[in-house]
């Protein structure tokens, strides 16, 4: 019964839930919860999960294949033509130094020079999934160290396909074939001349290009002409894995030609249905491939030669967090994006157990190298988020913010009633209005990079986590009258709001909801300026609209005051309901019938008869009409 598919479903799936929320709870990142589930139910501990985990790892490397194929869609061509400088510069860096230092440490050991370069390239790759996830997760994606890491990911996975196709040539098989049980394994251009092999990849780009404009596109639109949700759905998961046996046919990494794929589709009209149709896919495989590598850690292995393991598993860190803080330095990267550059990226990645099984399959390595770097490989992934807590709660506030400090703090002491907290699209729209009436805010940011940038455009920005009470109080908290809350990461909201509250009451708050469910959190916390961040221009396009089906303007100016009066007192009403009770939307579809009968009954009520002042074309009929 246990080996069936169906209880390791319910495995996996009761293990995300449990370890997950558990993760979560205590303010941990979901990934951690994902491998210790793996941990958990894997082979070596409660055994629920056999010794095949190796088959269920392959099968879930199909979750990175999907992120990368929404990260291309999320790229337009033109963009990720900007980005070649950044991916070339600090990706060769980082590979070429890793490799390096990694080469000479294992030959060090004792390891033969063949065997020692495998290894290498295997240690110089970093985990996409997990970094990216963990990036999303914090809200990073946008900072100078999110595109940083992106830039050194992508070239990874490019020079991946260069690392497998090295590779063969250091085999101890005559002609470099594989061995003779492992030939399922072989792909196209194994058996093609070295010119040939080059043509085979640069076709199957180019292929993947032609097809994405004259193929794709055109099937996608007689798809969605069926007006059939489920044919779309098949549709796009057709996509990324034809496009991913293709790339793995000719031999290349199936993760890069999914995000070849979408970045040739990122112009199309169906970038943002692949994107909804693919996310909740994507985020469940996600969590498959790591709870795969928890439950593919060998303790037995560990067992045997821990000291052997543990040194090199510090010292492939230690080497990797050296090399990437250099890349950081080298790129002027600020202190604090620099650290958290070396501590996200300081793990061996997903395509390590690629390389390391193929080389395996040539005779390069033998089976106890191979089991050690397996068990190397899924313990540094598993740590990455254990080390970024650390870095995250003790490093950084140390370390990473005092520096930043040092520079404005004779500035921030001539602080303003005001203080901003996040200056990205949201906060730098609220401070350049309040700028242009002539009302200065102490703003404060975590970006490092962007501080410097609207420093230069003349803004007075700070860098500095509000987390911290400290910095809080260096902005002039203790004389503030105002805190506007303009951070794009909930959880963050809530502890500022929550530090703001206990520390300095008399401090006015108004925070930043990114929807209905945040403000009914921020309202349970006692919070009475919420602004959600879509109501407004909802509203404005919906008044725009009646506007152009002749609605007078004025009319729709108090129409929508109303809406969003009646709107706030419902979020008030129903703050404190369960939101998973049925007693919830029953009361939920009272009170939205009764806002609509409301806002009819004014409309109706011609309580605006006479309000014509701010409608042009009304004043301009009334004009005439007197003339007349």
């Amino acid at each position: 019964m246990t080996g069936s598919i169906l209880f390791q479903a319910i495995v996996f799936l009761a293990g995300a839930i449990i370890c997950v929320s558990i993760a979560k709870r205590l303010g941990l990142s979901s990934v951690l919860g994902y491998l210790l589930a793996g941990v958990m139910i894997g082979p070596f501990v409660l055994g629920y999960i056999g010794e095949d985990g190796q088959d269920i790892l392959h099968f879930a490397e199909f979750g990175v294949v999907v992120m990368l194929f929404l990260i291309g869609l999320e790229i337009e061509p033109k963009n990720f033509w900007k980005m070649r400088k950044t991916i070339l510069g600090m990706g060769g860096i980082q590979v070429a130094g890793t490799m390096l230092l990694s080469y000479v440490f294992f030959v060090f050991l004792g390891f033969e020079w063949k065997v020692s370069l495998v290894i290498s390239m295997a240690v110089a790759l970093s985990s996409t999934a997990i970094a990216l996830q963990t990036t999303k997760e914090k809200g990073l994606m946008d900072t100078t160290f999110g595109t940083s890491s992106f830039s050194i990911l992508l070239f990874q996975d490019i020079i991946v396909i260069f690392m497998l196709g090295a590779i063969p040539l250091l085999s101890n098989n005559k002609n470099g074939t594989v061995s003779e049980n492992q030939t399922d394994h072989a792909s196209l251009i194994d058996t093609l001349p070295l010119g040939l092999q080059t043509l085979a990849i640069i076709l199957s780009v180019v292929l993947i290009i032609v097809a994405g404009k004259y193929l794709i596109v055109p099937m996608l639109r007689k798809v969605a002409n069926t007006g059939v949700r489920e044919l779309l759905i098949a549709a796009a998961f057709l996509i990324v894995f034809g496009i991913s046996f293709l790339m793995e046919y000719v031999g290349l990494s199936p993760a890069l030609g999914a995000f070849l794929g979408g970045v040739v589709l990122s112009n199309s009209e169906f970038k943002h249905e692949l994107e909804s149709t693919l996310e909740p896919f994507k985020n469940l495989l996600l969590g498959l491939f790591f709870m795969a590598v928890g439950a593919s850690i060998n303790f037995l292995v560990i067992a045997e030669s821990p000291l052997t393991i543990g040194g090199i598993l510090i010292a492939i860190v230690i080497i990797k967090a050296i090399v990437l803080f250099v890349t950081g330095h080298i790129f002027k990267l600020k202190l604090d994006q620099k650290i958290l550059l070396t501590f996200s990226l300081a793990q061996i990645g997903e395509f390590a157990f690629v390389l390391l099984s193929f080389a395996f399959n040539l005779n390069i390595l033998d089976q106890e190298q191979m089991d050690m770097m397996l068990v190397i490989t899924a313990l540094t992934m598993t740590l990455t988020p254990i080390i970024g807590i650390i870095n995250e709660r003790i490093i950084l506030p140390k370390v990473g913010t005092k520096e930043s400090i040092k520079r404005p703090m004779d500035h921030i002491a001539k602080s303003h009633k005001i203080i901003l907290v996040g200056f990205g699209h949201f906060g730098n729209t609220v401070g350049r209005f309040l700028r242009s009436h002539g009302v200065e805010a102490t703003i404060l940011d975590q970006d490092s990079n962007r501080v410097d940038f609207l420093r230069k455009m003349g803004f007075e920005v700070y860098y500095g986590d509000a987390t911290r009470i400290d910095l809080l109080e260096a902005a002039g908290i203790a004389d503030a009258k105002i805190l506007i809350c303009a951070i794009d990461n909930p959880n963050v909201t809530k502890q500022v709001t929550k530090l703001v509250k206990s520390k300095y009451p008399h401090v006015e708050l108004m925070i930043r909801a990114k929807n209905r469910y945040d403000a009914y959190e921020l309202l349970n916390m006692g919070i009475e300026n919420i602004y959600r961040e879509s109501l407004e221009t909802s509203l404005t396009l919906a008044k725009d609209v009646l506007s152009k089906m002749g609605f007078r303007k004025y009319t729709l100016n108090r129409q929508v005051q109303k809406f969003i009066k009646y709107d706030e007192d419902i979020l008030r009403r129903l703050a404190t309901e369960p939101k998973d009770d049925k007693n919830y939307i029953f009361k939920a579809r009272q009170e939205l019938e009764q806002q609509e009968k409301f806002l009819n009954e004014d409309f109706e009520r011609g309580i605006v008869e006479y309000d014509k002042h701010w409608d042009s074309e009304a004043i301009r009929q009334t004009l005439m009409k007197n003339q007349d």
